[in-house]
């Protein structure tokens, strides 16, 4: 099994991490090989559609060397479900006892969602050290980030929501920041179309912002 060690070692290489939602188990198979040929290997499967599962478990199973977790899980019964269909990590939007107690279970890291002081305390003081902060726009982008990171040393976070191409490296820029969540990789419009190469050219150019980010 693949330790929150590996997995950050992994982010601290390619510091992006895009969304994928697809309602067609083999459109999203079809959107994360395409993500992992533009060079993003750590994958996120959001867990807001039906089919939600059965994506993430073929992704899991069918695409060599990516690293596929699961998003937005709610509760207990999500992480457990992620865990079984073949999830490597869990990030869920806030922070609930019952999502991880099961992570814990399962034996998956969590990066739970918090967007303000008081909620970093409290998951800081459960012993988290790696947060994702959403909805990273509305909750005051970069500038809370760095006035989050001045009090609790040794965290880092993981912003999502409101990232994209145009404020890549202003986020990348914040040592404390681990990697950008977002789903500007994946849009819309070039699933449907199928036009996957698409996809394929926005990952490595988010593969070369990140890079030249971070030098």
């Amino acid at each position: 099994m693949i330790t929150s060690s590996e997995i950050l070692e992994r982010l601290g290489a390619t510091p992006v991490v895009p969304l994928i939602q697809a309602d067609e188990v083999d459109v999203a198979v079809d959107t994360a090989r395409a993500l992992v040929k533009g060079g993003l290997t750590v994958l996120e499967v959001v867990m807001r559609t039906d089919l939600a599962l059965l994506c993430l478990h073929e992704i899991a199973n069918s695409i060599p060397g990516a690293i596929t977790g699961a998003g937005t899980v709610l509760n207990g019964d999500h992480a457990r479900a992620a865990a079984h269909a073949g999830a490597r990590f869990l990030v869920s939007p806030g922070l609930h006892e019952e999502v991880v107690s099961a992570a814990a279970a399962c034996g998956l890291p969590l990066y739970p969602g918090v967007a303000t002081a008081t909620e970093a305390q409290r998951a800081w003081n459960m012993g988290f050290r790696v947060l994702k902060f959403f909805p990273a726009g509305p909750a005051g982008g970069v500038p809370m980030i760095r006035a989050l990171a001045s009090v609790f040393r040794g965290v880092h976070f993981m912003p999502t929501g409101g990232i994209s191409a145009a404020n890549l490296a202003d986020y990348l820029a914040v040592p404390e920041v681990i990697a950008c969540g977002g789903s500007w990789l994946t849009p819309p419009a070039a699933i449907a179309s199928g036009y996957f190469d698409a996809i394929t050219e926005l990952a490595q150019a988010a593969v070369a912002l990140a890079r030249r980010s971070r030098g």
